[in-house]
């Protein structure tokens, strides 16, 4: 959810680890490239921690590298808990698309049917726009992260008096319609937070009922994710969990220039993220819940079908295809796999979650810090390619 910032470098002692569930040899080995790549992490952008998960037809593997807690040096747990950020539009995509099996809405509706009013101001128009464009951010709606005000409070000292603040998803979608749209509705893509809390206050206005309350019912619950959690406006993380740390997006801590400092930011109000970036989870929770996705569990196959219909983001490396569905995203490796998942970054947390289109090989990675926006991509091609 945070803004994109070339972020960099804390401070942290390596105290590398590997564990296998089977403490097998062969595990660690086939793994290996994965571990080397967290311990990269560490050592070279200077991370305080990293924590991994796989699960592929040879089994379970777990690493962890660095510490949790910069202060006790506590190593990285596989049961912590962290802050998942973005990935929390899987989540909210999957509801909306089971709404569509139930035949309780249609993809192709304009936003202004469920939300009359909402999307409207500075040329934002809720009778253009769908909810597919939402979804898959062919939308144009302004993203309300990058409206000068939130950034103010948000990325730098006032982070600290208004981190516990309370907001509301309309409210942040108001300052989204202070600014015009990117574009007309389907002519391009662009990533917007605004298009999720919309996503959101659509699945409240079609059920009755909170968006994150549907979450639990429909997804959390049937798969007994039971360290997965939207915490609305609580500020604390559930236990057991590490240190989260930021430089607020200011510059690079320990790096060339002048250094920022490195702060602790656990503690925060995930409401000024809502439905686009507000959930926690742990790394076995997330491997699990993608492997159901794609595996067909949560969705019919039409509905499964249209959340992997995807279309070009304009962004990706070295000439590989980057492509987004409906709140999913189809990464193409430099081996010629292509990955489906998810990227999530919130102040002091940078996750990642990805499987193969059958779900046989998941993975999910998460850092306790958020200068490393490219960080996700390494370990996936060291998981996949290594």
């Amino acid at each position: 959810m945070s803004p994109r910032t070339a972020l960099a470098l804390v401070v942290a002692t390596a105290a590398v680890v590997v564990v296998s569930v089977s403490s097998s040899t062969a595990a660690a080995r086939r793994h290996a490239p994965t571990q080397q790549a967290m311990e990269e992490l560490v050592e070279r952008a200077r991370v305080p921690g990293a924590l991994a998960r796989a699960e592929d037809t040879a089994g379970v593997w777990r690493g962890e590298a660095g510490v949790a807690d910069r202060v006790t040096g506590r190593i990285r747990r596989p049961g912590d808990r962290f802050r998942i950020g973005s990935i929390t539009k899987t989540f909210v995509a999957t509801v909306l698309l089971q709404l569509e099996a139930e035949g309780r809405l249609d993809l192709d509706d304009p936003v202004s049917v469920h939300l009359p009013g909402v999307l409207h101001g500075h040329g934002h128009d809720g009778r253009r726009v769908t909810v597919r464009q939402l979804l898959n951010h062919t939308s144009g709606v302004y993203d309300f992260t990058s409206d000068a005000d939130f950034r103010t409070r948000y990325t730098g000292r006032a982070f600290r008096v208004h981190r516990l603040d309370s907001r509301t998803p309309r409210e942040l979608v108001r300052l989204a319609m202070r600014h015009r749209p990117l574009f007309a509705p389907g002519t391009d893509w662009a990533y917007s937070n605004t298009n999720y809390l919309l996503a959101g206050m659509i699945v409240e206005s079609v059920t009755g009922r909170a968006y994150a309350q549907q979450v639990e019912e429909r997804v959390l619950r049937p798969l007994a994710l039971r360290r997965t959690s939207l915490p609305g406006t609580s500020p604390a993380l559930p236990r057991p969990h590490g240190r989260a740390y930021s430089t607020l997006y200011r510059g690079r801590p320990g790096g060339g220039g002048r250094a920022a400092p490195v702060r602790d930011v656990t503690v925060l109000n995930p409401s000024m993220a809502g439905a686009s970036g507000e959930m926690i989870s742990t790394t076995g929770d997330l491997v699990a819940f993608y492997r159901e996705l794609l595996g067909g569990r949560l969705l019919p196959g039409e509905q499964l079908a249209e959340m992997t219909d995807t279309v070009p983001t304009g962004e990706g490396t070295s000439g590989r295809a980057d492509r987004y569905g409906l709140g999913i995203r189809a990464l193409e490796l430099s081996c010629g796999t292509t990955v489906w998942g998810h990227g999530g970054d919130i102040h002091g947390s940078l996750t990642t979650a990805a499987a193969t289109r059958d779900g046989a090989h998941a993975t999910a990675f998460n850092v306790n810090a958020d200068w490393v926006p490219r960080g996700g991509e390494k370990l996936l091609e060291a998981e996949f390619c290594g």
